[in-house]
């Protein structure tokens, strides 16, 4: 382990050596700049507006060298992010306790869904290409599909717009990332201007990583007896990744974008560390994402028009080499997903200070699978919304109502389960000088996923887990700082649980569960010119009370009061970074307090709290051909020992280098 560093750190230093002769100039604190085409593209706002969203543009990912989805989410406040380790864990994210069900992921403002288990694995999406990452909870902005309306909280992947100085057609950059254990991460990106109304956007990525990390086995759960240093096994990974978009401006008010997205992938799993040893896993799972969408928005006098389409293909092979459960040999579980999704979505100006918003969305979730039982098993889905927005010049009302229904079709069951909701929401938003004061009260809920109704499970009649949002804030923002503050109060009930029955291979879903999160999330942003130079200073904070609420009268219910599993009472992040005409330079530190690791709350389920340092140095060259950026990364600076979810060790420190070319 430690040759492969030295070969790391020799590597990068020579890279830097050979690197400097190539620059005509390095950064200085003049440019010239040349006209260039502006895509219009913007980022959601985060100060003046009534549901609280934050945002990490495509400079900051850059800059913090985020790579997977999670990296730009992590640092986001009220978010709670479960890892199970390395480059190729599994990452999902709850935001505000709501739990990972209740957020929905979309790709420019499209849904991204999993019928299978609800919940998409953040690690599956890079960032290359990106505009911004944004996080909404809510009431969504603008001119949304009706999926977005129902999320309990939106997390968005932009993609980035070509941008071309007037003279110039196509764009080119190239990237090379590598880091420890065996990390490396090539990328290529081409940017084409075909002509005054088509512009498109190229982007393939492969990524790779050994995954044998160094780690401490600790004996006991309070990490104060003895311990021994070893070395994770089997955790291996591999991920193409293949993204092409177009972007085509029928006229002054007509416009047609469209995406196709490819990834395949391998990933070894390894086992959990516990009981003094590391568990030998043998399972590994390959996985196919693709999906193909187009969006059309037309603008005609108050009205403005959008349509969308997407079809959507996942697949999942799961195998266990050392499981004997099957009379072929080892086991093997396939699983195949398509989806067909249309939204049509329409907003009116219906006066100087009425808009009014609806929208329908439609779709069909098909999975299939290798399994003996119900492996034949689709959904339908149907919403449809109404929205007003009142605003004038220093205050905004929102109201929408949604109407959800969706059913089931399993052919070996004499009733489909079907699940039909309507749900409110309100915001009120007022402005006075620098500081908004904001509220909302939001209800949404989520229909149990095929897992929890049809595999490994007793079919019961389930019903969906409701959430009801309440959220008040404020937000301020200066010459040189701004700054928001949002308190809210989740409750969940009917919350699903799983309870084993006669083996743990046979599990019965129960509507047994209620939660409530009480929660602060602050953020802190300043920017300040320092002669030649820019210090950029950017901090979050939240306080998470979730406690279980289930049964208040029980006197053997051991949870009731406890804070629920994995979700920390203080966690918080922060970065700063020192630009300067000689070498960039920036610190990225993320907090996670005490927590448990299960909803009973005590000395054998406690984990520690923890903090995550990270550094990062990079410059920028103008060469002959074209601008350079070097960029070297080390994180987990103070090699902590962690685990995000129980028994799964985090990797400890490691570094990573980027060379990045601009032509």
């Amino acid at each position: 382990m430690k040759h492969l560093e030295d070969t790391i750190k020799a590597t990068m230093a020579v890279t830097l050596l050979l690197l400097l002769p190539l620059s005509i100039s390095a950064q200085d604190t003049t440019y010239r700049l040349d006209e260039v085409q502006v895509s219009g593209q913007q980022a959601p706002k985060t100060l003046r507006t009534v549901a609280p969203t934050q945002v990490v543009d495509a400079e900051k990912i850059e800059q913090q060298g985020a790579l997977q989805l999670s990296d730009a989410v992590r640092q986001m406040a009220g978010v709670t992010l479960k890892d199970y380790g390395g480059i190729g864990g599994i990452k999902t994210v709850s935001a505000r306790g709501l739990g990972s069900q209740f957020s929905t992921l979309t790709i420019d403002g499209i849904p991204v869904d999993d019928a299978q288990n609800g919940q998409v694995d953040l690690g599956r999406y890079l960032l290359g290409g990106a505009a911004y990452v944004s996080l909404s909870h809510g009431g969504p902005q603008g001119l949304h599909t009706a999926r977005a309306y129902a999320a309990g909280n939106v997390l968005d992947l932009a993609t980035a717009e070509p941008s071309f100085f007037l003279a110039e057609r196509t764009n080119l950059k190239a990237s090379m990332q590598l880091g420890s254990f065996g990390m490396m991460s090539p990328a290529l990106q081409w940017e084409q201007r075909w002509n005054r109304k088509l512009k498109s956007s190229v982007w393939i990525n492969y990524l790779k990583s050994d995954g044998d990390y160094p780690f401490t086995l600790y004996y006991t759960a309070s990490h104060s007896d003895s311990s021994s240093r070893e070395i994770r096994r089997h955790s291996a990974m591999q991920m193409f990744t293949a993204d092409a978009s177009a972007f085509y401006t029928i006229d002054s008010l007509s416009r047609l974008t469209a995406k196709v997205h490819y990834m395949r992938g391998s990933h070894q799993l390894p086992g959990p560390v516990q009981f003094y040893r590391q568990a030998i896993s043998a399972e590994s799972t390959n996985e196919e994402v693709a999906f193909a969408q187009a969006k059309w928005s037309r603008r005609s006098g108050r009205w403005t028009l959008q349509l969308i389409g997407k079809g959507q293909y996942l697949f999942d092979r799961y195998e266990d080499s050392a499981s004997v459960q099957t009379a072929g040999g080892y086991l093997v579980n396939e699983y195949l997903q398509h989806e067909a999704y249309l939204s049509a979505s329409a907003k009116m100006e219906a006066t100087r200070w009425l808009d009014l918003n609806m929208a329908a969305d439609g779709s069909i979730s098909h999975l299939s699978s290798n399994l003996a039982q119900r492996n034949d098993v689709s959904r339908s889905n149907l919403m449809a919304v109404i929205a007003a927005r009142a605003h004038g010049k220093h205050a905004e009302l929102d109201a929408h109502i949604l109407a959800s229904s969706v059913e089931d079709h399993v052919a070996d069951l004499d009733t489909n389960p079907a699940f039909r909701r309507l749900s409110p929401y309100a915001g009120l938003m007022y402005t006075i000088g620098s500081t908004t004061l904001r509220a909302f009260y939001k209800e949404s809920f989520r229909a149990p996923n095929f897992s929890e109704l049809y595999f490994f499970s007793i079919p019961r009649d389930l019903r969906p887990e409701h959430a009801r949002q309440v959220g008040i804030g404020a937000t301020h923002a200066s010459e040189h700082l701004s700054s928001t503050v949002d308190a809210y109060l989740n409750n969940v009930s009917d919350k699903i649980v799983a309870v084993p029955t006669q083996s743990m291979f046979l599990w019965s879903m129960q509507n047994v569960g209620k939660v409530e999160i009480l929660g602060l999330d602050a953020t802190l942003n300043s920017s300040f010119n320092i002669r030649q130079t820019t210090l950029d200073i950017n901090l979050t904070y939240t306080y998470q009370r979730a406690l279980d609420r289930t049964n208040p009268d029980d006197p053997y219910d051991k949870t009731y009061g406890h804070q629920i599993a994995y979700t920390p009472r203080h966690s918080g992040g922060g970065n700063i970074r020192w630009e300067n005409p000689w070498v960039n330079l920036g610190a990225q530190a993320m907090f996670v307090g005490e927590r448990y690791s299960r909803m009973q709350n005590s000395e054998r389920t406690w984990m520690p709290a923890y903090c995550d340092l990270g550094l990062t140095a990079d410059r920028r060259f103008d060469t002959r051909l074209g601008t350079m950026t070097v960029r070297l990364q080390v994180l987990n600076l103070l090699d902590v020992q962690y685990e995000v979810v129980r028994s799964y060790p985090m990797m400890g420190r490691n570094y990573r280098l980027k060379i990045i070319y601009e032509f």
